[in-house]
């Protein structure tokens, strides 16, 4: 039950940061996520690796977003708080996303050419759905260069993040037997 509560939670966000970024409003999607980290940093078996994720996830995807900005590669709509950045709602989709990686998409831990795949497949259709369906962004130059350089970074980005995740929530089981067996 929990699995599908955090994919639910996911596209919540996914889809109050999109649709409020594309009719100009930054902050719903904010409160949608603040509520999903609260409830999984509460129920999750491996809190501090899900909250490291989050951090370390928000920053590469904060990279890699403004590096599209600033390239003029994506033009992000909202561009909360400085414009030629990843706006603000793109970094809660990446925090959003971090939650995931321990949760609903756990599976792809040990599968590496799956999550090369998903990353490659998912990633570019959800930047265009984020663009076509609900105008949060724009490519000013040629989509179809953007949606390839999107699927490569994606195809690279998704087993290393995945990796991650299973080495992130090692490290938070070992943490607690070590403290565990600490004797005064």
């Amino acid at each position: 039950m929990k699995v599908w509560l955090n994919m639910i939670f996911y596209q919540a966000t996914w889809l109050t940061c999109v649709v409020g970024a594309g009719r100009g409003s930054w902050w719903p999607g904010l409160l949608v996520l603040a509520v999903f980290a609260s409830w999984q940093l509460i129920v999750s078996p491996w809190p501090r690796a899900d909250a490291c994720l989050a951090v370390i996830v928000s920053v590469i995807g904060f990279m890699l977003d403004s590096t599209f900005a600033h390239y003029g590669a994506m033009r992000f709509e909202t561009v909360v708080p400085w414009a030629g950045f990843a706006p603000i709602w793109m970094v809660a989709l990446w925090t959003s996303f971090a939650l995931t990686l321990n949760h609903s998409l756990a599976f792809l831990q040990r599968r590496m050419l799956l999550a090369a795949l998903l990353g490659a497949i998912g990633a570019p259709l959800a930047y265009w759905a984020a663009s076509r369906g609900w105008h949060a962004l724009t490519f000013p130059d040629d989509p179809l260069v953007v949606i390839a350089t999107t699927a490569v970074a994606w195809a690279v980005l998704m087993p290393g993040l995945a990796r991650l995740a299973l080495k992130l929530r090692a490290l938070d089981v070992a943490s607690r037997y070590t403290i565990a067996s600490v004797k005064p």
